[in-house]
């Protein structure tokens, strides 16, 4: 492990949350656009968005209060976003491995060369989403290898992988259409939650837990201009909580 931030080790279950549909839209000139859904355990606590990293003060994001990571971050002065997704080939780390939770906060900090700082070696498998002015880029890691991947100008819809999938065959084309961050919140919102890993907000009951969206919020970020609305039920009609921050100075 390199550099100036070290990840953080947790024990092989604590997970920094989960983020199960990601949406990011770029196109020449404008801002760079995401839906981020969260879904998780309900028994598992969580902070709104926020500065909560003292090492990384140019950065908001949710905070799990389980292990401290977050599932997606913004850094300001650059306009750059990360998301982490959990993905099914390895679900569990071994102990001392890496939370995920650390891996949004390289990405922003360090950009693609996040790699360099942080060893995913008995790290559970994940689908790391770095959305920038410049770039799209996902690495999608299976337990053993790390595979990247550049995505060009459009719209890209990723999910946590098996099942799930089906929400892009469902929704890409109309995310796609949409022309404003409102159109998906209304797309959102046209269904309560359900049983369907296919569709775009969740609720499974099982053993009793509960597993289900508990969050989603909507991005528009450049350098030095942050604009996040976010919301604990966002399948519903209620208002989305707006946090709308420059950069420091």
């Amino acid at each position: 492990m390199h550099g100036p931030v070290a990840a953080r080790r947790r024990p092989a279950r604590a997970q920094d949350g989960r983020v199960c549909t990601v949406v990011v839209r770029r196109s020449g000139g404008r801002p760079v656009q995401v839906l981020a859904l969260r879904d998780e355990l309900t028994s598992r606590p969580f902070d709104d968005p926020g500065r909560w990293w003292p090492e990384f003060p140019d950065v908001v994001g949710g905070r799990d209060a389980t292990a401290g990571g977050t599932w997606c971050a913004t850094r300001v002065g650059t306009g750059a976003t990360a998301l982490v997704l959990n993905r099914p080939q390895r679900p569990v780390a071994t102990p001392g491995a890496p939370s995920r939770g650390v891996l949004p906060l390289l990405g922003v900090t360090h950009g693609a060369d996040w790699t360099a700082h942080v060893d995913p070696t008995g790290m559970a498998s994940f689908l790391l989403v770095l959305a920038t002015p410049d770039r799209l880029v996902t690495w999608d890691f299976d337990g053993t290898h790390l595979r990247e991947q550049e995505h060009g100008p459009g719209t890209l819809m990723v999910t946590s992988g098996g099942p799930e999938d089906r929400k892009a065959e469902r929704f890409l084309d109309r995310l796609t259409a949409a022309g404003s961050r409102d159109e998906w919140r209304r797309l959102v919102q046209a269904a309560p939650p359900t049983d369907d890993p296919g569709a775009l907000v969740v609720r499974h009951e099982r053993d009793g837990k509960v597993f289900a969206t508990v969050f989603g919020q909507l991005i528009e970020a450049e350098p030095g201009r942050l604009l996040l609305e976010h919301s604990r039920r966002p399948w519903t009609g209620e208002p989305w909580t707006t946090l709308a921050v420059g950069a420091p100075g």
